[in-house]
């Protein structure tokens, strides 16, 4: 890559692209003085290889396929290491249920708790001695770990009691429809788009899982950090200025129509809305449960914590995808320093930590950080577990 060339970006058909389509559409780039061109791609693993062989210098980018790719676990086993300078968004993903399953694990309801309906879930595999069929989008994808959290914390066995399959998020919406599977995890605005065709019902949500857990980070090759690292500032910044946009929900239609385009998502911005902030507040006359809503910016949404990565690498070794090694290197692509030099440029307030508790706040607290503390959300675990960078080995 050349400083004259644009700076190549992927993304797929979701809600939480958001920070980086805006950041295209309304000028965010431009203003930064940075061309970038935006690829949409068709699955994880076509945004893994390309960012691995130097075809994307960036994409958004699945947590925990960040890591993978850095310990060679994925098979795109290109030449090209990444970094992961920022973080896009928090929570965002539904347990999308067919209608023969999510019917009874709801009971009449529009929402129950998390670990009721994995229960229900468990009991009913059980009594219909069926193995139902769940997809998710990646090997190493926020939503497999999380799917399996779900699922365990409720009694079910993932390795025995159901059987798994990778489904771009595009199609998981129609392979339910056809049959094809009895269920998915992936992000909005897909399981609002099931939900809408009469094939399936949301169950649980990310947000119900995990509370503010992220779910998409922005990759870069490891050469656009080190070699020119004032384009990538131009970058962050534009990516930082855009999230605080998408974060306002005063935005959030404008925001959705942009989105639609056929460029992007592809879809009536109506459905694109339910997944943004303020959805809410928008949906609560009907009790709609069927998207989770994308935090952007609050929360410390964009920072990129290290003490996270050392969370993901736990759960992939907890079910089997990783081995004993050094969490600390892995998590070590995580970088709170590339982000921090933009967000101070841009006066916003920057943690004073690279790592941070999880499940310990069951309500709003204070995070420590400069010039200003940060106001952050709920925290919490489905089953009320908790972690910290101490708790990594």
């Amino acid at each position: 890559m050349t400083s004259d060339a644009p700076f190549r970006i992927g993304l797929l058909r979701l809600t939480d692209a958001a920070p980086l389509i805006a950041a295209h559409e309304l000028g965010y780039f431009a203003a930064e003085d940075i061309d970038v061109s935006l690829s949409v791609e068709p699955s994880w693993a076509n945004v893994a290889d390309k960012l691995a062989y130097g075809l994307l210098d960036g994409a958004m980018m699945l947590p925990p396929l960040a890591l993978a790719l850095e310990l060679g676990l994925s098979g795109s086993g290109g030449p090209e290491a990444i970094v992961v300078p920022a973080a896009l968004s928090l929570n965002g993903n539904t347990v999308t249920l067919a209608e023969r399953w999510a019917g009874p694990v709801l009971g009449g309801k529009d929402a129950l708790p998390a670990i009721e309906t994995a229960r229900r879930f468990g009991a009913l595999i059980r009594a219909r001695r069926e193995r139902p069929v769940l997809a998710v989008v990646h090997t190493f994808a926020t939503h497999n770990l999380l799917m399996r959290y779900w699922l365990a914390a409720g009694g079910i066995d993932p390795a025995r009691e159901v059987a798994f399959t990778v489904v771009p998020p595009a199609e998981t919406a129609g392979a339910l429809a056809a049959g094809q599977i009895d269920g998915f995890c992936a992000g909005a605005p897909w399981g609002e788009v099931a939900a809408r065709a009469g094939s399936g019902r949301a169950v649980t949500a990310s947000s119900a899982i995990w509370t503010n857990g992220v779910e998409k980070v922005f990759a870069v090759r490891r050469r656009a950090a080190a070699g020119e690292p004032t384009r990538l500032r131009r970058v962050l910044r534009a990516l930082l200025r855009a999230a605080v946009y998408c974060d306002d929900q005063a935005n959030s239609l404008e925001v959705a129509r942009v989105l639609a385009s056929p460029r992007y998502l592809g879809l009536p911005a109506e459905v694109i809305a339910t997944s943004l902030p303020g959805a809410a507040e928008r949906r609560a006359a009907d009790g709609a449960t069927n998207a989770d809503v994308s935090v952007f910016h609050a929360h410390a949404a964009t920072f990129p914590w290290r003490s996270q990565a050392l969370w993901f690498l736990r759960q992939l070794r907890r079910w089997g995808y990783l081995g004993p090694g050094n969490d600390e290197a892995a998590a070590g692509i995580f970088r709170p320093d590339l982000y921090a030099d933009a967000a101070r440029s841009l006066g916003l307030d920057v943690p004073i930590s690279t790592g941070k508790s999880e499940g310990r706040h069951a309500a709003s607290w204070s995070l420590a950080a400069a010039p200003r503390p940060i106001a952050m959300g709920c925290d919490r675990f489905m089953d009320g577990a908790t972690f910290g960078a101490e708790d990594a080995d």
